[in-house]
């Protein structure tokens, strides 16, 4: 399957799924969502909880090819960040960039 240049590609994931994490938002993605709603003023609109290729990342500016993943402590195990690496790799074979955050960071130094 050969990835479209705008949009997103085909999902195979759940939109069930995605529609359920959407109303069970951790703290952290909460707290992000906002900032990144304030965006839109600027051009970046972000959609949260996107399926994307098997995967549904937190938040995806699909014009610019952007993913914003927030990871909370599981993430840190080496199975979790194995599988983290995996999909960072599938995502950037389909042409986005993927930034990763901690919860931490989020509520120590969001303008950071």
């Amino acid at each position: 399957m050969h990835p479209r240049r705008s949009g997103r590609p085909a999902a195979t994931t759940s939109i069930a799924e995605a529609r359920r994490l959407r109303k069970a938002l951790t703290p952290a993605e909460a707290r992000i969502w906002l900032a990144l709603r304030r965006l839109r003023d600027q051009g970046h609109h972000f959609r949260r909880q996107v399926p994307i290729d098997g995967y549904i990342v937190d938040f995806a500016a699909l014009k610019h090819r952007l993913v914003v993943e927030i990871d909370g402590g599981h993430h840190g195990f080496d199975g979790e960040a194995m599988r983290d690496r995996r999909r960072d790799a599938a995502l950037s074979r389909l042409g986005f960039r993927v930034l990763r955050f901690w919860n931490p960071e989020i509520f120590e130094n969001l303008d950071g």
